[in-house]
C-alpha cells in the first residue's frame, strides 16, 4: 500500500486529474492481452519526461514498484502490476512532433498510436513499415520496449530496425538521450540497442527518433492455397531462393482455416491444407512480374488455388482471411494460450509436426499461423479451464514446444516478449552466464528493482 502522504506528493507532480486511486480506475490497468490480473494502488498519466522522472525519484525513496504501460496490449503481461504499486502510462504523451522529410526521420511521444505515424508519414510519401497486429490501437512506446514485429518483418525488419535515438528516464530518475539523427554513429555502447526489447525494465521511453524510408510505389497481394503443410513450407523456400524477398509471407494450417470457414463461411476449398497471403511492393512494374514469377515457383508445391488482387478493395478481401483468424479462435475454446517462436524459415515444416505431436499426446486443440517469411509461428492453444486438468496440459504442452523450436534452432520469443508468462521458461533458452550479465546490467541501472520489477527474470 501507499502511504497517504506518497500519494498526495504524487498527485501534486501530475495533477490531481492525471492521477487515478477509485477501483473503477485501477481496475481498467490491472489487465492486459494475457486474461491475467493484478491490481495496482495507483494510475498516474505523466506528461513529459520531468514528471517521469520526479515519480521515479520518489518511487526510489520509498522503494514502491513502478510499472511502464502503453496501451496494453501485450501477450505476456509485461506491463501487469504483480504485487501492486503505481502504473505510470504513458498515453498523454501522444504528439507527433516533427517529420522531417530530407533527413527522412520521426521524432513522436511514446503514446502515439502505430497507425497514427503510418497515415502521417504516408501523406508525405514515406514509410514507417513495423505493422504489428495492434498497430490500429497499441502505441510506439509499447512497440520499442517490446521490439514489436508484425508481418512485413520478412522484408523490413522490426521495430528496432528503425529507433535511431530515445529519450529515457533511467530508473533512479535520470533524464538521458541514446543515439540521434545520424545513420552512423558509434560513441559508446549502443544504449538505443539496449533499450529496444527490454520490456520497461530499464527505462520508461520518453521520445523516440525513428528512421523512416520512401514509401513504395505499389504492392501486389496474392493468396495461394496448397494440399499440404509442407507444401506450403517449399513454397516459401523456393520464392526466397528466387531471390525474391516479399513485404509479407503470412502462414495458415489447416486447423486454423477449418475455423475461419466454420464461423464466416469463407468458401475455402475441401482440399486446401494451407494457405500463404504473399505480397510484394515497389515498382509498379517490376511487382508485376513478381507476381508472374511467384505463381511459376509455387506451382509444383501442390498449389489448389491462386488469387493475385487487381486493386486495394480486393487486396483488403484476401487479407480477410487473415483478419478473421482471432475472432475464430473463441469458437474452439474460451481460453487462449498465444506463443510466438521462431525457427529457421526451412524448419517450419518440422516444427508444424512436431506440434501435431504434441497436440496428439495431450488432447488439446492447437492452432498455428503467423509469419512463415520469417519462421515466425503463433502457435495457439486452446483450452477450457473449467475442465479439471487443461490448464496443467497446456503448461506441459507449451514447454514441449519450446523444447521442439529451440532443438530446431529457434527462439521460444520472435515478439511478444517474456514479461510474466514466459519467465519460467527462460532458463530453457539462456545459459546462467547470460542470465546473469542481464541481471548485472538491470542491477547497474535500477539498483532497488523498482521498475518493472518480476518481469522477464525468473523470481
Amino acid at each position: 500500500m501507499l502511504s497517504t502522504q506518497l500519494m498526495e506528493e504524487l498527485k501534486n507532480i501530475v495533477g490531481l486529474e492525471n492521477a487515478g486511486t477509485e477501483k473503477q480506475d485501477l481496475l481498467c490497468y490491472s489487465y492486459d492481452a494475457t486474461q491475467m490480473e493484478f491490481l495496482p494502488d495507483m494510475v498516474l498519466y505523466p506528461a513529459d519526461a520531468d514528471e517521469v522522472s520526479r515519480i521515479l525519484k520518489l518511487a526510489n525513496a520509498e522503494i514502491v514498484p513502478v510499472f511502464p504501460r502503453g496501451a496494453g496490449s501485450g501477450f505476456t503481461g509485461g506491463s501487469l502490476p504483480r504485487g501492486g504499486g503505481i502504473v505510470l502510462v504513458t498515453t498523454r504523451m501522444d504528439k507527433i512532433l516533427r517529420i522531417d522529410t530530407d533527413n527522412l526521420i520521426a521524432e513522436v511521444e511514446p503514446g502515439v498510436v502505430t497507425e497514427d505515424l503510418q497515415i502521417a508519414v504516408e501523406n508525405l510519401g514515406l514509410f514507417y513499415p513495423p505493422d504489428p497486429a495492434s498497430l490500429k490501437f497499441s502505441t510506439l512506446g509499447g512497440n520499442v520496449a517490446e521490439c514489436a514485429g508484425g508481418p512485413r518483418a520478412v522484408k523490413y525488419g522490426v521495430t528496432k530496425d528503425f529507433v535511431m535515438g530515445l529519450e529515457v528516464v533511467l530508473p533512479t530518475g535520470e533524464i538521458i538521450r541514446t543515439g540521434g539523427e545520424t545513420a552512423k554513429g558509434v560513441v559508446g555502447y549502443d544504449l538505443t540497442k539496449l533499450i529496444c526489447g527490454s520490456e520497461g525494465t530499464l527505462g520508461v521511453i520518453t521520445r523516440i527518433i525513428f528512421r523512416l524510408l520512401p514509401l513504395p510505389e505499389a504492392k501486389k497481394t496474392m493468396l495461394a492455397i496448397f494440399d499440404s503443410i509442407d507444401g506450403a513450407a517449399t513454397a516459401v523456400s523456393a520464392i526466397i531462393k528466387a531471390k525474391i524477398i516479399p513485404t509479407t509471407l503470412e502462414f495458415m494450417d489447416h486447423a486454423t482455416l477449418q475455423c475461419v470457414d466454420r464461423r464466416f463461411n469463407m468458401g475455402l476449398p475441401a482440399e486446401g491444407r494451407a494457405v500463404l497471403i504473399i505480397e510484394v511492393d515497389g515498382d509498379k512494374e517490376l511487382i508485376e512480374k513478381q507476381a508472374d514469377i511467384i505463381h511459376g515457383l509455387i506451382e509444383p508445391h501442390g498449389l489448389v488455388r491462386f488469387r493475385v488482387a487487381q486493386d486495394a478493395a480486393e487486396s483488403e478481401q484476401l487479407w480477410k482471411v487473415r483478419r478473421l483468424v482471432s475472432p475464430s479462435l473463441r469458437d474452439v475454446n474460451p481460453t487462449k494460450y498465444n506463443e510466438d517462436i521462431v525457427v529457421p524459415r526451412s524448419k517450419v515444416p518440422e516444427i508444424i509436426r512436431s506440434i501435431e505431436k504434441i497436440r496428439q499426446k495431450y488432447e488439446i486443440p492447437i492452432l498455428n499461423f503467423g509469419h512463415a517469411g520469417d519462421g515466425n509461428i503463433h502457435v495457439n492453444i486452446m483450452i477450457d479451464r473449467e475442465i479439471p486438468g487443461m490448464d496443467e496440459k497446456a503448461h506441459e504442452a507449451i514447454r514441449e514446444i519450446f523444447r521442439a523450436a529451440l532443438d530446431l534452432g529457434g527462439t521460444m520469443s520472435g515478439e511478444h516478449g517474456i514479461g510474466l508468462t514466459k519467465a519460467p521458461y527462460i532458463t530453457m533458452e539462456l545459459s546462467p552466464d547470460q542470465l546473469a550479465a542481464m541481471k548485472a546490467i538491470k542491477k547497474a541501472l535500477d539498483p532497488n528493482n523498482i521498475l518493472n520489477p518480476g518481469k522477464m527474470f525468473p523470481i
